[in-house]
């Protein structure tokens, strides 16, 4: 935070959340900073801030460096990776920008049934593209073959990043590998905004070692999807956070022993 605010600009801002959060009651303020370390690199917490063992959103990533020319990023990759973007190719597999949120959202549908994850409503990904799209910073590219749609994508960007958020495909020439082809084709826009990293955003939370012992063996949780992404030559960092900013903490208290059941039960 340091690094965007300066220490007096980012107090006001505190206050004001503070100010918000009490008039609504609030429990505790959860924060999950965009700060990334290598391995287990950590970052100071905020003072009024404490650790949290609960995140919202994935703390670790692969995070793709878009510096030199394509030949550079596609040498970084895993060979395997390599050939299925060539194979989709030479298979015919074609990819383009697509405004179709409904055919997105019915693969998306088809996704989350074969691998078993909730998917958001079809207004969700109406609404974000709509927003994020109109100012430049989205865009959905569809893969598809002999104009049969075979697979989808979302990706947003902000400054020098890009994100890959939202993916799905459907149950049809899946041998084409179209979903390499469309990684390809998006890593190409966020080149051409001038973005230097891309970001596939969320893998399973593990110390390297066991990310490289145990990827080819699992398919729960995020550990299926990381097959796919360690194969585009990333680098994998972890987020700083969570942190938690408590108001009220006997509630706050009841919410830790509650997660901490869950997890049990999980």
């Amino acid at each position: 935070m340091d690094a965007l605010f300066s220490q007096d600009i980012w107090n006001d801002f505190q206050r004001q959340l503070d100010v918000f959060c009490k008039s609504k009651k609030v429990v505790f303020l959860k924060i999950e900073p965009d700060l990334y370390g290598l391995g287990e690199m950590t970052h100071v917490i905020p003072k009024g801030y404490q650790s949290s063992p609960h995140s919202i959103q994935p703390v670790r990533t692969v995070l793709i460096d878009l510096e030199g020319d394509d030949s550079t990023i596609l040498s970084r990759m895993k060979p395997k990776t390599r050939y299925n973007i060539h194979l989709a190719r030479r298979k015919g597999v074609q990819v383009f920008p697509s405004a179709d949120i409904h055919e997105f959202y019915t693969m998306m549908e088809i996704t989350g049934q074969r691998d078993h994850f909730p998917v958001h409503s079809l207004q969700y990904y109406q609404k974000i593209y709509e927003l994020f799209h109109e100012s430049g910073d989205c865009e959905l590219f569809l893969a598809s073959y002999e104009s049969t749609p075979l697979a989808g994508l979302m990706v947003f960007s902000q400054g020098s990043r890009t994100w890959y958020f939202y993916g799905a495909s459907n149950n049809r020439k899946r041998e084409f590998m179209p979903t390499y082809l469309l990684q390809w084709q998006a890593i190409q826009w966020a080149k051409n905004k001038g973005c230097t990293i891309y970001d596939l955003w969320g893998i399973p939370d593990a110390p390297d070692e066991i990310l490289e012992r145990d990827f080819a063996n699992r398919s729960d949780g995020l550990w299926g999807v990381y097959r796919f992404k360690r194969g585009f030559g990333g680098q994998v960092v972890r987020a700083a956070g969570p942190w938690d900013r408590v108001y009220k903490p006997l509630l706050y208290r009841l919410y830790l022993f509650l997660m901490e059941k869950r997890s049990t039960l999980n």
